[in-house]
């Protein structure tokens, strides 16, 4: 692990264009640039210098360093290669690549901007250890830039954008860690360069990265489907919600929509192909395919333990617990609460409300989002004719219904911060 030094810290911009001499003091060049590795989990450490000699941009590996202090750079050799730099595998050229770019502070799940870097002495050399990310003001309009203290590194992912380094930087990529709402926030917020970098780190874990399509709003996900060929927006829509996959086929384009849904694996296939025969507008339409019920006739801690063991359903799903009559059609419903609460050992139809607040599929989508608040619920079970349910309506996808569309993509409190100060 990289241990920081921060009282003997640096500041890249006051290395930049500085003289580099080589052991004897005679000058070789200026600072170009410094190059780092990153790795999950610590601070990357600094690989090597780029030196500019005359036209020439030349390689010093981090080990001929004898001296880094601001207006000095000082080799312990004499003499460099100078033959031109070539990037490898993995580098990252802190000047080129991170100052003056945009990066997504992790904490917040916002874009910012890196204006300077912190490099703190280690036992292996040097260390980006920090970034600063508040804007340079003049003198006469504000306080100082060197008021500002640098952040840790940690809290931030660089976008570098380089495609010879990008498996290597995805090993070590903290997007992953975002929830995939935030994912999908900072994805249309991004150019089309970033989010090709955003969008090859999510690929890598199947499931967020169909959480994460799940998330964006209807243009850019059409937008990010357009340039995927049909097998690949199956593999996405595949392991989405069924409800979710349905509406984003609807968004293909017409001649799209029968090759994407044949590629679809079953019996996902059929339960989105029969979700796309429902208007949108509608009850059907709202309403997703996973839900939990039981007979009547299993007890409170059946219901728990299947709450327990129903891992692979959204949260949202299990907030309440259907009961069926020996036909198989609706008879009660549970809220999770009441079930937690109830005796365990009692019957479902014991507990469970029989005056169940429902919906049929071709139901108005404003109707049903109005009986949901009257009513307090947090589902609502979706009936065909025989009282079988179809499937749920739950509170997030009401509330998703309800929300105007042009309010629900406001600005955000806080976009690209450190703007001023």
């Amino acid at each position: 692990m990289t241990t920081a030094a921060p009282e003997a810290s640096l500041s890249l911009s006051t290395l930049l264009r500085q003289p580099v001499t080589d052991s004897d003091g005679h000058r070789m060049g200026v600072l170009a640039d410094l190059i780092v590795r990153l790795g999950r989990g610590d601070y990357p450490l600094v690989t090597g210098l780029v030196v500019a000699v005359g036209g020439t941009r030349a390689f010093v590996t981090a080990s001929d360093l004898a001296a880094l202090e601001p207006g000095r750079v000082q080799l312990a050799v004499s003499t460099v290669d100078l033959r031109e730099f070539r990037r490898r595998e993995g580098e990252v050229l802190l000047s080129e690549d991170v100052l003056g770019h945009r990066l997504i502070d992790v904490t917040r799940a916002a874009f910012v901007k890196a204006y300077d870097i912190q490099l703190t002495p280690v036992l292996d050399g040097w260390a980006a250890t920090g970034l600063d990310v508040h804007r340079r003001r003049w003198l006469s309009l504000g306080p100082r830039h060197a008021a500002h203290a640098p952040r840790d590194w940690k809290d931030f992912e660089p976008l570098i954008g380089h495609a010879d380094s990008a498996h290597v930087r995805r090993a070590a990529g903290r997007i992953p860690d975002l929830k995939p709402a935030q994912i999908a926030d900072i994805i249309e917020e991004a150019t089309e360069r970033e989010q090709h970098e955003l969008l090859a780190q999510v690929h890598e874990d199947p499931e967020l990265e169909a959480d994460v399509f799940e998330e964006l709003d209807e243009d850019r996900q059409s937008e990010l489907f357009r340039d995927r060929t049909d097998a690949e927006v199956a593999e996405v829509l595949g392991r989405m919600q069924a409800d979710d996959a349905a509406d984003a086929v609807m968004d293909l384009p017409q001649e799209r929509r029968a090759p994407v849904l044949g590629l679809l694996p079953e019996p996902h296939r059929g339960v989105v192909h029969r979700l796309l025969g429902y208007h949108g507008l509608t009850a059907g339409g709202l309403m997703g395919t996973e839900f939990l019920a039981l007979p009547a006739t299993a007890t409170v801690a059946d219901a728990l333990a299947a709450v327990r063991g129903a891992s692979l359903l959204q949260p949202q799903a299990l907030a309440v617990i259907y009961t069926l009559a020996p036909d198989g059609t609706l008879e009660g419903a549970l809220t999770l609460v009441h079930a937690v609460q109830a005796d365990p050992g009692r019957l479902l139809s014991e507990v469970a409300d029989r005056d169940v607040v429902r919906a049929a599929p071709d139901d108005d989508v404003i109707d049903v989002t109005t009986r949901m608040a009257d009513f307090n619920l947090l589902a609502m079970p979706v009936l065909a004719e025989d009282r079988r349910i179809l499937g749920v309506i739950t509170v997030d996808d009401a509330l998703e219904a309800a929300i105007p569309e042009d309010w629900s993509r406001r600005e955000p409190h806080h976009r690209e911060t450190g703007s001023e100060g």
